[in-house]
C-alpha cells in the first residue's frame, strides 16, 4: 500500500513541477488543480473563486512560490493517505484472520449477482465493505501497469480477429483478456530469489565437478548454466528503478530552499529516466540532498550580487545523470561564485593538510573540501555548514556505493560535483565473478571486479624498496607486493616453477600486487556474509565465505586490505614484508 501511495504522489509532484516548463499552459494548470482536488473547493468568497479562475485561465502566472505551495499540498495528500493506509492495513489483517477462520470451518458457496445495465452492483452486506475497500486498494497496486494494459488493448483493437478466431493454429480461441498486467513486489522477495539462485548455482557446481558425467549430462548442465544466468539477469533488471523517484523531491527541495534564502534559482534535471538498482537510488538520496543544499546556500549568489557582476538574477543548478560503460555518473553543477583555490590552500595549510615542498594543482586543492572537518564557510546556517561537511558525502558514496566524488570549479563561473558509481552489484550480495587462489594450504577468493591482471613475475622483475619491502614491475608500472601468506600468518608453498604469482589489483587510486602461491581457476562464487561482525571483531579484511560446490573459501576484501595498509604508519609499503 505504501508503494502505491508513493507512486501516486510522485505522479502529482511531476505534474506540478512540469508547470514551470515554458510549454505549460492553462490546460496543464487545470489538470493539476483537478488532480489535487482543488477544482471543487467550496469557497465562501467570490473573490477567492475568482483567484482560482484567473489561474485556470492563464491570467495569473505560475510562479515558483505557487509551485512550492502546490508541492506542499502533495505532501499533505501523502500524509493523509499514509494515515488512511495504516488503518486499512490493520483492518486487512483482521479480515484475513476472519477469512482463515471461515476457511477452517468448511467450504462455503458464494453467489455473485450478475450486473445488468449501467447500474453498478451493490453490496448485499454492508459489513463486508471494509474487505471490499481493502481489496480495491490492493487492486490499485496494479495502477502502475495501466499504461501497459492500455497499450495491449490498443494492439488487440488493431487486430480484432486474431485472438478470437484462433487463426494462428497454435492456440485455442480465447476471449478478451482482462486482468493485472503488473504487480508490485517487495525487494526482500527479490533478494530471497537471488539467494535461491545462489543455492541453485552451488548445486550446479557440485554436479559439474563430477568427472564421471556422460556427454548428455554435460550438455544439460551447459543449458542449466544458461538458464541460471538468465534468471539472475532478469532479477537484476526487476530491481531497476528510475532516478526520477528521488529527483522530483530534490527539485522541490531546491525550490523551497532557494525561497528560504531569498535566491532565484532554476533547477534543470536531465537523465532522470536512467534506471539504477534500487539500493543505489536509495543510497544516493542523502548525498544529493547535502550537495544541493550547499549549492543553493554557498554556490549560487544572491540576485543583487549576480546582477552586479553581469550575471542573470536567476541562478541555474543542473542535475544530470548518465551512464558510461559500467559506471553511472551524477553531476551537480551550478553557475555560482565557484571555489577559490587560494582560500582553500590557506585553510588546508592551517589544518596541516599540505605537504611541504609539494606543488598542488587547482584540482588537487578542490579535493581538500572533501576532507573531514574542512569548511571555508564563514557563517553557519540551518541549511548547510551544520557540522556535517562534504566528507560525510564522500564517505556515504564510498562506503555505501563504492563510488567516488570529484570536484571541478572555476572562480566566478561555478562548481561541478561528479559522483561516479560502479554498476556491478556489491561483492557481498550473492553471485560474483572471482579468481580462486591458493595460499599455503588455504583457498581464497579474489573478486574479479578489483583485478587488473594476473602476472607471473621473475625475481628480476622485483625491486627492493627503502623500507625493506619489495615491489614488482608490470608492463612499466611498479606495484608494491602484498604477500597474503605473511599477512594472514600462513606458510607459503609456492609452485616449483620459480615464478612469483601475483594478482594486480586496483581500488580507487591505490594499486598493489597480491602475492599468492597459485591461481586455481576463474569461476562464479556465491558469497555469504558471516552471522557475526567478524571483520569488526578481528579486524581482518575478509568479506565472508564463498560457496564453490563441495568446498567453501574465504573472500578477500581487497579494498579493506589496501585501506588498512595505506592507513598504517609509513603508507602501503611499510606493512609489506620482504619476498623471500
Amino acid at each position: 500500500m505504501k508503494d502505491v501511495i508513493q507512486a501516486s504522489i510522485e505522479q502529482m509532484e511531476a505534474a506540478v513541477v512540469a508547470l514551470e516548463e515554458p510549454a505549460s499552459g492553462p490546460e496543464n494548470v487545470s489538470n493539476v488543480l483537478s488532480m489535487l482536488g482543488l477544482s471543487h473547493l467550496k469557497l465562501p468568497s467570490a473573490q477567492l473563486i475568482t483567484l482560482f479562475d484567473m489561474l485556470k485561465d492563464g491570467i495569473q502566472p505560475v510562479t515558483p512560490e505557487l509551485v512550492t505551495s502546490l508541492l506542499g499540498i502533495c505532501e499533505a495528500h501523502k500524509r493523509l493517505l499514509y494515515a488512511l493506509g495504516g488503518f486499512v492495513s490493520k483492518r486487512a489483517e483482521e479480515i484475513e484472520a476472519k477469512a482463515a477462520a471461515l476457511a477452517a470451518a468448511g467450504p462455503a458457496v458464494v453467489v455473485v449477482p450478475e450486473c445488468v445495465g449501467e447500474d453498478p452492483c451493490e453490496s448485499v452486506d454492508e459489513a463486508d465493505s471494509p474487505a471490499d475497500s481493502f481489496a480495491d486498494a490492493e487492486r490499485d497496486e496494479s495502477a502502475a501497469g495501466a499504461d501497459d494494459a492500455a497499450a495491449a488493448q490498443a494492439q488487440a483493437a488493431e487486430a480484432p480477429g486474431k485472438a478470437q478466431d484462433g487463426s494462428n493454429g497454435n492456440a485455442p480461441a480465447r476471449g478478451k483478456r482482462e486482468g493485472i498486467f503488473s504487480v508490485r513486489v517487495n525487494t526482500e522477495k527479490l533478494d530471497n530469489l537471488i539467494d535461491w539462485v545462489g543455492k541453485l548455482m552451488v548445486s550446479y557446481a557440485v554436479i559439474s565437478q563430477n568427472k564421471n558425467l556422460d556427454s548428455a549430462t554435460i550438455s544439460g548442465l551447459r543449458e542449466m548454466d544458461l538458464v541460471i544466468d538468465r534468471i539472475k539477469s532478469e532479477v537484476d533488471h526487476i530491481r531497476l528503478v528510475p532516478l526520477k523517484q528521488i529527483f522530483i523531491p530534490l527539485h522541490r527541495l531546491v525550490t523551497s530552499t532557494a525561497q528560504k534564502v531569498n535566491k532565484k534559482i532554476e533547477m534543470v534535471v536531465e537523465g532522470d529516466d536512467l534506471e539504477l538498482d534500487k539500493m543505489i537510488v536509495e543510497n544516493l538520496n542523502e548525498p544529493l540532498v547535502h550537495m544541493l543544499r550547499n549549492a543553493v546556500d554557498h554556490g549560487v549568489e544572491p540576485p543583487e550580487e549576480r546582477t552586479g557582476i553581469g550575471k542573470p538574477a536567476t541562478g541555474v543548478i543542473r542535475l544530470h545523470a548518465y551512464r558510461k560503460g559500467d559506471h553511472a555518473y551524477i553531476s551537480i553543477r551550478d553557475d555560482g561564485r565557484g571555489l577559490n583555490p587560494e582560500r582553500i590552500r590557506n585553510k588546508a595549510r592551517e589544518k596541516g593538510l599540505l605537504e611541504e615542498g609539494k606543488t598542488y594543482t587547482n584540482e588537487e586543492l578542490y579535493q581538500f573540501i572533501m576532507a573531514s572537518g574542512f569548511s571555508t564557510a564563514e557563517t553557519v546556517t540551518d541549511i548547510s555548514g551544520r557540522g556535517v561537511g562534504m566528507d560525510a558525502v564522500l564517505n556515504a558514496v564510498k562506503e555505501q556505493l563504492n563510488g567516488e566524488v570529484r570536484v571541478d570549479s572555476e572562480l566566478g563561473k561555478g562548481t561541478t560535483f561528479l559522483i561516479s558509481i560502479p554498476l556491478a552489484r556489491s561483492v557481498n550480495e550473492g553471485i560474483v565473478d572471482a579468481l580462486i587462489t591458493r595460499v599455503g594450504t588455504e583457498i581464497f577468493i579474489i573478486p574479479s571486479r578489483d583485478v587488473l591482471e594476473v602476472f607471473a613475475a621473475k625475481k628480476s622483475d622485483t625491486v627492493e624498496l627503502p623500507d625493506g619491502s619489495r615491489a614488482v614491475s608490470v608492463r612499466g608500472e611498479t606495484f608494491p607486493i602484498i604477500p597474503l601468506a605473511d599477512y594472514f600468518g600462513l606458510i607459503a608453498r609456492p609452485n616449483a616453477d620459480g615464478y612469483l604469482h601475483t594478482i594486480v589489483v586496483r581500488v580507487g587510486d591505490a594499486s598493489a600486487a597480491l602475492l599468492i602461491d597459485e591461481v586455481i581457476t576463474q569461476q562464479q562464487a556465491v558469497v555469504t556474509g558471516f552471522t557475526i561482525p567478524l571483520q569488526s571483531i578481528y579486524q581482518i579484511p575478509i568479506l565472508g565465505f564463498g560457496m564453490l560446490g563441495e568446498t567453501d573459501a574465504l573472500v578477500v576484501d581487497v579494498e579493506n586490505l589496501i585501506d588498512r595498509l595505506k592507513a598504517s604508519d609509513g603508507g602501503l609499503s611499510s606493512k609489506v614484508r620482504r619476498v623471500s
